[in-house]
């Protein structure tokens, strides 16, 4: 039997495009269907959850995901991604190094945050370096036509920014934590504010006026709402 997008709760933003909110921390991911391929971007906050968004993705796109693009080192977005063995994991460049020696950070941010404490050693202890590491900009091929161009544009949330692209009409942006629409952007120890103005420029230049922002958290914006929230941000930490 055919499962729609909507009966497994995810949003249809374009052809073979589309993302969830999840549940506990309303973190988006993000799917995208090609020819043979499907590419997931970010893995929820558990190995759990991870495993579950793997089901609906092979569901939805009639395959396993293929790609799996990280958007930022934070464990809402990353501690599911043991759960996709065998995809090719992106991330920005640094990334694995954080993976690597700042695990434990990592797990405390998590607990602190309300994971319980089982599932966050899981997590941890499954929790592999990406392999593909983008230091500017990184296109895959899709299939069938279709593309997503893998975009370092940070620092800015964290150190370790990863945009993704997926051009089309319209042309849609997963953009991370870099644009929050459910509340205001979280700038915590590991942000840099100093040059998120700068990445949502990056942002911006991207998609263009007329593309979907997708936010790591809330609803799909456009391009006037990351102009304001770039500029509340400049304003906020005092610079251009």
């Amino acid at each position: 039997m055919t499962v729609t997008w909507e009966e497994l709760g995810w949003e249809r933003l374009a052809a073979g495009i589309a993302r969830c909110r999840l549940p506990g921390w309303d973190c988006t991911v993000g799917l995208v269907v090609g020819g043979g391929t499907a590419l997931l971007v970010d893995a929820g906050s558990s190995l759990a959850e991870g495993v579950r968004l793997r089901e609906q993705a092979q569901q939805l796109a009639g395959r396993h995901v293929t790609h799996l693009a990280l958007t930022h080192p934070h464990f809402d977005h990353v501690f599911g991604a043991a759960a996709f063995a065998g995809a090719g994991v992106y991330a920005a460049v640094g990334m694995d190094a954080v993976f690597a020696y700042e695990r434990e950070e990592l797990r405390l941010d998590a607990i602190r945050n309300g994971l319980p404490v089982a599932d966050a050693d899981e997590a941890v202890d499954a929790l592999a370096p990406p392999r593909h590491l983008v230091s500017g900009e990184w296109t895959l091929d899709l299939g069938d036509g279709r593309q997503a161009l893998l975009a370092n544009v940070g620092p800015g949330h964290t150190a370790y920014d990863l945009a993704v692209l997926v051009p089309g009409s319209p042309e849609v942006v997963f953009c991370g934590d870099l644009v929050e629409e459910s509340g205001e952007p979280q700038a915590g120890p590991d942000a840099v504010p100093s040059r998120w103005p700068d990445a949502l420029d990056r942002l911006l230049a991207l998609g263009g006026e007329d593309a979907l922002y997708v936010p790591g958290h809330g609803a799909v914006v456009d391009a006037a709402f990351v102009r304001r929230q770039r500029d509340e941000l400049a304003a906020r930490f005092g610079v251009s």
